[in-house]
């Protein structure tokens, strides 16, 4: 498998390449965070073990809580009251996990139980080739990364045992209609267990747990008559995952930065947020905030949170582009499109963290990046979905705001955005950790 490289690409396609690559490598969330860190420490990052001692000094490093990881670069001078930037992003996607006692068999088919992750769009994930992938825990404490490669497919009824399917909808009850082939059989022949296991040269029954979600194989794929469109899965959120960590990778030399007035940048990719980040590895977890006060060392209380007020938070997550089938379903005067740069997403009722100053802050570092941005509200009449940039506003008093890439097709197994969009992101991403200090005021 190609591994991205993420680098600081000067064009749009050169960073949608690296993109394509970085969501090969990352079919769960695990996997997204091993390749993050294989990243990181290509760079020049050091990682840290969270029961160790940490240095306090000027430093590059990372550390890594199952499928979510933060990443930080420290300038030499920085003191107890050096403000933070952060890029908050998450790993996961909605899809599928598998359940316990996974192996089933129907009337000679062997299936695979799975139990429903977070909001995914049922029909898209209907005759494609997809695959298992996360984490194996075993007996003596180990664990491993496995993925399997094309092996299962959820089939879709034929059309002519479903006559109204295409003029009365499809129903699809997830218990029922949701269960996966995997080949032909009885349980006698299959473990699906057994089968991951030998993947990494281990046996079935030394697993004593697992954390395995199913993804599609597929890859990503431009088209369009001016090859303006990128399709792929996973674009919510590995789209913010990789401009975050593009744009920190850009800062790495702040580390030997002797200005007193540098931020210290963070890079914070959470897990769960498909399933309300209230983990030890979400966003509503303590991870970020532990990080950061252990990143001040011995600050006192008071000093941490002048550090606090000062810092900024910039919540990174995919919005949504108007339908051109479904043109009601959005708000009449904001109406992003896809290509035309990220949004800057807005809720009145704070589903999104985004208030005047954040809007500002976003317009400032868009301008210092030389990008052009959307505003994307809701229609009235529409529920508003939320990010990890109200809960991080919540648990820490950073100002915080929300902002991604315009999407159609949210939620599906393959979403899809403008070919130059992401590159736009992580340019304004670069912007807000790095600002001019010329720019900086409003």
């Amino acid at each position: 498998m190609t591994n991205s490289t993420v680098h600081s690409t000067a064009h749009p396609t050169e960073h949608l390449a690296d993109l394509a690559s970085f969501i090969r490598a990352s079919p769960s969330s695990f996997h997204a965070v091993a390749e993050a860190a294989r990243l990181l420490e290509t760079a020049g990052f050091s990682r840290l073990d969270e029961a160790d001692a940490w240095p306090t000094d000027g430093g590059r490093r990372f550390v890594v809580r199952d499928g979510a990881i933060i990443a930080w670069v420290q300038p030499a001078a920085a003191g107890p009251t050096t403000p933070f930037r952060i890029v908050g992003a998450h790993t996961d996607s909605p899809g599928f996990k598998l359940k316990p006692k996974p192996t089933t068999a129907s009337n000679g088919w062997l299936q695979a139980g799975v139990e429903v992750y977070g909001g995914p769009l049922f029909n898209s994930w209907l005759d494609r080739e997809l695959e298992f992938a996360g984490r194996l825990v075993f007996d003596d404490g180990t664990s491993a990364l496995v993925r399997t490669g094309p092996l299962l497919r959820f089939p879709q009824l034929a059309v002519h045992l479903d006559r109204g399917v295409n003029t009365e909808g499809l129903t699809l009850n997830p218990q029922q209609h949701l269960n996966p082939v995997i080949g032909t059989g009885s349980l006698a022949d299959a473990d699906i267990i057994a089968h991951l296991a030998g993947l990494v040269g281990r046996a079935g029954r030394h697993v004593a747990g697992y954390d395995i979600v199913v993804a599609d194989t597929a890859e990503g794929q431009v088209f369009g008559l001016n090859r303006d469109l990128f399709a792929s899965g996973r674009l919510d959120n590995l789209s913010s995952v990789h401009a975050g960590l593009t744009a920190l990778l850009a800062t790495v030399g702040a580390s030997d930065d002797d200005s007193a007035d540098r931020p210290i940048t963070v890079f914070a990719a959470f897990d769960h947020e498909e399933v309300g980040s209230d983990t030890r590895s979400g966003a509503g977890g303590p991870f970020l905030e532990s990080v950061l006060l252990r990143i001040a060392g011995e600050a006192s209380a008071a000093d941490r949170a002048r550090a606090f007020a000062k810092s900024w938070c910039l919540s990174a997550d995919a919005g949504h582009a108007v339908h051109p089938n479904y043109p009601e379903r959005h708000d009449p005067a904001n109406r992003p499109l896809v290509g035309r740069g990220p949004l800057l997403k807005i809720n009145a009722n704070q589903r999104y963290a985004t208030d005047a100053e954040g809007a500002a802050e976003w317009a400032r570092s868009c301008r210092q990046a030389g990008v052009e941005y959307q505003e994307f509200v809701s229609n009235n009449s529409m529920p508003c979905g939320s990010t990890i940039g109200p809960i991080t506003a919540t648990r820490l008093g950073i100002r915080t705001f929300d902002v991604g890439i315009p999407l159609l097709s949210m939620h599906s197994a393959r979403e899809l955005c403008g070919v130059e969009d992401p590159f736009s992101l992580a340019r304004a991403i670069g912007a807000f950790l790095a600002p001019t200090p010329s720019l900086e005021q409003h």
